[in-house]
């Protein structure tokens, strides 16, 4: 179902003009054919390339390159933020302009709107968490605004908060068509809506701790995810027409990456289950070896682990928010005394975490009682932060961009290495072509945030460490 419903979209988007003309005169930036559930179905689309990429990994330091060992040296390079307002922004921003004209025949028309302003929520805060402010409240207007301005991070936030209020209220009963991550079912989209507003209030413990306990508190009592069936996961098929991105380099014979000694180091040492789906062994002894991340040198990709076939499979899902890390966030909470019961219930959140994220990646448990009472592993209080945020960044392999924000705001994993001198990046830096097209707005922001002088080394709004 979920690939027909992927070609229909597809083909109702990117139909090809049949009469010359009659097409001429119409504006190609204006969608005219597909309807509100197909707009949002297209957004989804993109949702994979959050997590599927290179650089996302080499921000937290999951794989080393073996091939192109520059690319993750943390260059001084810029990176590009429009594919999210030109695809899926612009898409969710349609379905949000065209309330009125939106039809209730394929689901009740505030659940699409509640849906849209859900994934709206979630790209504008993966992108606000990768270079600091960017624009929100004068973007995607198409013809009306070519030049937006930066909104601050933390304006940014607190609409975001809002915008996720918004949604879970908003909700009723019945379901929406065209829906490839939960088909349809309202009460997933609700709890999902409550856990990102849940993720967002915990990234604020350490610039705002007093916000982010209230908002923590409330997404907690609206209702957040409770089982790893209410992740959100992106699907991907054994099609080429939507195929893993890792499978796609691989087919091509490309074995650029490995699994890095800094993930490694914290895993092969307590015999961590996920280690053997995460990677497979090397060829030369059948042994888990991580390569050194950003070593140049004498790189022979038989010597070390290489992504494994669970990750590399043409189907692989892309996890991107789950209940594991809601697991994650309330031990941390309860630690941190933002809800109820302090050591006792932030050491059963923290095992239940690391059972879920076993179970979701498909890791052998039969052993996992003697894993959980190893010294390095189980609860200790006077370390909690610390194995708390440690063992959410094992689990969010492969989700590198949000292991990179998390490291950013704790300090864990505390083996991060500077390759060539380089520390990990606090930030990305703007595409040069803001500069030239939005050059007042550009350099308002840069002075805002880092004083006139961009680098990879500006800390955004919440990571004040």
């Amino acid at each position: 179902m979920q690939k027909l419903n992927i070609l229909i979209v597809t083909a109702l988007l990117l139909v090809g003009c049949n009469n010359f003309d009659e097409d001429i005169n119409i504006n190609p930036n204006v969608p005219s054919q597909a309807s509100g559930t197909q707009l949002i179905a297209n957004a989804m689309l993109s949702l994979s390339g959050l997590s599927s990429s290179p650089q996302g990994e080499f921000m937290s330091q999951y794989l080393s390159e073996t091939q192109y060992v520059n690319a993750s040296l943390y260059p001084q390079s810029s990176t590009s933020f429009y594919w999210l307002y030109q695809g899926p922004l612009m898409n969710l921003q349609t379905v949000l302009n065209s309330a009125d004209k939106l039809s209730g025949t394929e689901g009740p028309v505030a659940n699409q709107l509640a849906v849209a302003k859900i994934l709206k929520a979630y790209y504008v805060w993966h992108a606000t968490d990768r270079w600091g402010d960017v624009p929100m409240s004068d973007a995607l207007r198409g013809a009306d605004n070519f030049t937006p301005k930066y909104d601050t991070q933390e304006s940014i936030y607190t609409s975001l908060f809002t915008l996720l209020d918004e949604a879970s209220s908003a909700i009723v009963p019945g379901s929406v068509s065209n829906d490839i991550i939960y088909n349809g079912d309202m009460t997933k989209w609700s709890k999902l809506a409550n856990t990102l507003k849940m993720l967002m209030a915990l990234r604020l413990s350490e610039v705002n701790p007093n916000l982010g306990k209230e908002k923590f508190a409330a997404a907690v009592q609206a209702g957040v995810m409770t089982s790893n069936s209410g992740n959100l996961i992106f699907k991907h098929l054994a099609d080429a027409n939507n195929q893993n991105y890792w499978f796609s380099q691989l087919n091509q014979g490309r074995e650029w990456w490995a699994i890095s000694s800094t993930l490694m180091d914290k895993m092969k040492p307590v015999g961590d289950p996920r280690l053997m789906v995460y990677g497979n062994a090397n060829r030369t002894d059948g042994e888990y070896t991580g390569l050194v991340f950003g070593e140049t040198v004498n790189i022979d990709t038989e010597k070390y682990a290489l992504l494994g076939d669970a990750i590399t499979a043409q189907d692989a899902p892309v996890y991107l928010v789950t209940y594991a890390q809601v697991l994650f966030a309330q031990a941390e909470a309860a630690k941190l005394g933002w809800i109820a019961g302090g050591d006792a219930t932030a050491e059963e959140k923290y095992n239940m975490a690391i059972s879920a994220s076993m179970n979701q990646w498909g890791a052998d448990t039969s052993e996992l009682d003697e894993f959980m009472m190893q010294p390095e592993i189980a609860y200790n209080p006077a370390k909690a932060i610390e194995q708390i945020a440690t063992q959410r960044w094992v689990h969010l392999f492969m989700h590198g961009y949000e292991g990179w924000a998390e490291y950013r705001r704790t300090g864990y994993p505390n083996n991060m290495v500077a390759p060539g001198g380089a520390e990990v990046p606090k930030r990305q830096i703007y595409i040069e072509t803001e500069q030239f097209n939005n050059t007042a707005n550009y350099n308002e922001a840069v002075q805002r945030q880092f004083g006139g002088s961009e680098s990879l080394y500006g800390n955004v709004w919440w990571d004040v460490n």
